[in-house]
């Protein structure tokens, strides 16, 4: 008899078929009473694959040994709650940093250059003799204050290095293999930074840590770029620095509450949105998919995990 493993929401396609050659694929958000059938058949379940854990669920499933994660971030899954229950948590490091590291320069040239608004305005035919867009900036010889220099950071600093761009920093602690500029103080940074990029992990530690105050010292000119978690900035108070002035502009892959953005986003023209698009490259996420099921494999055999977080 195969081991039986639970789904809680769709995967990608060839991880699901990945899953389905190697266990018994249970399918929760397809079953027409999902708490009738955990009363009946959480106790066979061993593995969860996927996202969204929460101690709850982990009751329903007394014999889960393994919940493999798909994405680097595992804030939504309750970690304390598997500690205890001595539930192992895996997620897919390393794969995404090249895909979400490009995303983020993309977002930064598309927002200094006001990209999408000027494919607008081609499209609507407002581009007539005589008339022009402004003028704009660019990246070249402005600092970048970037939050969470870890393996993401890490890419987003040097592809900003070739854009001829200045790195800074700030973290938990200083690390002192890198070349970059410390700062202890995330206010400080963001006042001596033309540009923040936000790519900390999300959680209870790090919740608005974007305060009003880093915002306002960012300032009038600066530019901000979310590719971690909405719920690292204060979003009320960033939306309304955008409307008033205090704020350059924001190009925003997360939302606070995604996937319900707020509409006053809509009518600015100094924003840039995305719908959580990182990860999303089929390379990535196929990579993501083989790392899932590879990390299922080697708790089943026994072996080292690929990538543990509990």
């Amino acid at each position: 008899m195969t081991i039986e493993i639970l789904q809680t929401g769709k995967l990608l396609a060839s991880c699901e078929a990945a899953l389905a050659q190697r266990y018994t694929v249970h399918k929760l958000h397809e079953q027409a009473d999902p708490k009738a059938w955990l009363a009946e058949n959480g106790a066979r379940i061993r593995a969860h694959a996927g996202s969204g854990v929460q101690a709850d669920l982990m009751d329903a499933l007394p014999n889960l040994e393994i919940i493999a994660s798909f994405g680097v971030g595992y804030d939504n899954i309750d970690t304390k709650a598997a500690k205890a229950r001595n539930i192992r948590v895996t997620n897919t490091p390393d794969v995404l940093n090249d895909a979400v590291a490009e995303l983020t320069i993309g977002l930064m040239i598309a927002l200094a250059r006001r990209i999408p608004q000027a494919d607008q305005y081609v499209r609507q035919g407002k581009w007539q003799p005589g008339a022009s867009m402004p003028l704009f900036s660019e990246l070249t010889g402005k600092t970048l204050g970037i939050l969470g220099l870890g393996r993401i950071g890490k890419e987003i600093a040097s592809r900003a290095q070739a854009m001829k761009m200045r790195v800074v920093y700030h973290g938990r602690h200083r690390q002192l293999s890198e070349p970059h500029i410390y700062y202890d103080n995330l206010v400080d940074m963001a006042r001596d930074s033309d540009w923040l990029v936000i790519i900390a992990p999300g959680g209870k530690g790090t919740e608005r840590i974007v305060s009003r105050d880093v915002l306002t010292a960012l300032g009038p000119k600066g530019m901000l770029v979310n590719v971690a978690r909405g719920t690292l900035v204060d979003e009320p108070a960033m939306l309304e620095l955008l409307q008033n002035g205090g704020l350059g502009g924001a190009a925003l892959d997360v939302f606070e509450n995604e996937p319900s953005v707020p509409q006053a986003f809509f009518a600015l023209d100094n924003v840039v949105l995305s719908p959580h698009q990182g990860s999303a490259t089929v390379q990535t996420r196929d990579a993501m998919g083989a790392m899932l099921v590879a990390n299922l494999d080697a708790h089943f055999a026994g072996e080292p995990l690929l990538s543990q977080v509990v």
